[in-house]
């Protein structure tokens, strides 16, 4: 099991930037990805970016690309977001989470931490 704990959220004004962060812990060893999702109220949970833990190859959603930056380090077994120009619609819950090897999914999460974006 890997435990994964964000930490990084909260208000900010559209146009403004936030960063968040995310630990794991346990068996990281077993970590092939991480990658960060959000959730607003009333829409499901949507895929933003995630990065490759070996070949640290990253990739975006359309939606947040240019705008957001993924960047990991495995040997502290840390996963940032970087989040630039940010729009009244980014508001969501922030999920961090983990791909392990043999696994086709991201299937371990964090608890989320929230981001509001203000006009």
């Amino acid at each position: 099991q890997v435990q994964l704990v964000e930490s990084g959220g909260g208000l900010v004004q559209a146009g403004g930037s936030l960063r968040l962060s995310c630990a794991a812990s346990g068996r990281t060893f077993s970590i092939y990805a991480m990658g960060w999702f959000r959730q607003a109220p009333g829409k499901e949970r949507e895929f933003l970016a995630a990065i490759n833990w070996s070949e640290r190859l990253s990739h975006y959603a359309d939606s947040v690309k240019g705008r957001f930056a993924i960047s990991g380090d495995n040997a502290k077994n840390t996963v940032s977001l970087q989040m630039n120009n940010l729009k009244l619609e980014d508001t969501a819950v922030y999920y961090c989470a983990a791909r392990l090897m043999k696994s086709s999914t991201f299937n371990s999460w964090g608890q989320g931490t929230q981001v509001t974006v203000s006009s």
